[in-house]
């Protein structure tokens, strides 16, 4: 078994048990858990020292999976998702099928579909949503990569994923959009 696949059955493994990991995405490397597990979403909230009025956004493996997540999606979203060439996070109104704490107050979710080879095959083979916050502290900087993320993040997950460790490429994080149900479109980082 090739070490990607050894890491996705773990971080599976880990997630179904309600544990979190720290594992690469499409942008930046993240702390994730089981989206729709409320005591795992509560110690990503408590391994980064964060208010849980701070909602964190979710990757899934195809944006087929948005209907049993969000209510209504105004048509303009699939057009963004596709049109996109750059990972783009949007934020829904009516979040629907969630750990009740991962969302914002006014019930709304940041849904990013990931094209991305590791956090894509992790996000199908889960077969729920995963949580992706970035691997910090909150208020720190977001680490560029695997090797600027603080030994205090590393000792508080529950497994590390070994794959694209040694990556030094510079990641940023997505763009992220707004949509009112309207499909009015706000801006919130480009």
């Amino acid at each position: 078994m090739n070490q990607m696949n050894e890491d996705i059955k773990r971080a599976c493994e880990v997630m179904e048990r309600g544990g979190v990991i720290l594992y690469p995405t499409d942008t930046i490397w993240g702390i994730g858990c089981d989206a729709t597990n409320e005591e795992a979403v509560k110690r990503v909230y408590d391994i980064k020292h964060r208010a849980d009025s701070k909602a964190m956004l979710v990757l899934i493996d195809t944006a087929a999976k948005l209907n049993y997540y969000v209510k209504d999606i105004p048509e303009i979203a699939w057009d963004l998702i596709e049109m996109t060439d750059k990972p783009i996070t949007i934020i829904y109104e009516g979040a629907r099928n969630f750990a009740a704490n991962l969302l914002a107050e006014d019930g709304s979710v940041g849904i990013r579909v990931t094209s991305e080879a590791f956090s894509k095959q992790l996000c199908q083979r889960f077969r729920k949503p995963i949580v992706s916050t970035s691997a910090n502290v909150s208020g720190e900087y977001s680490p560029a990569n695997f090797f600027a993320i603080s030994e205090e993040i590393k000792q508080a997950v529950d497994y590390i994923v070994v794959s694209r460790r040694d990556e030094e490429v510079k990641a940023k994080p997505s763009n992220i959009v707004k949509l009112s149900a309207k499909g009015e479109i706000k801006i919130i980082r480009m």
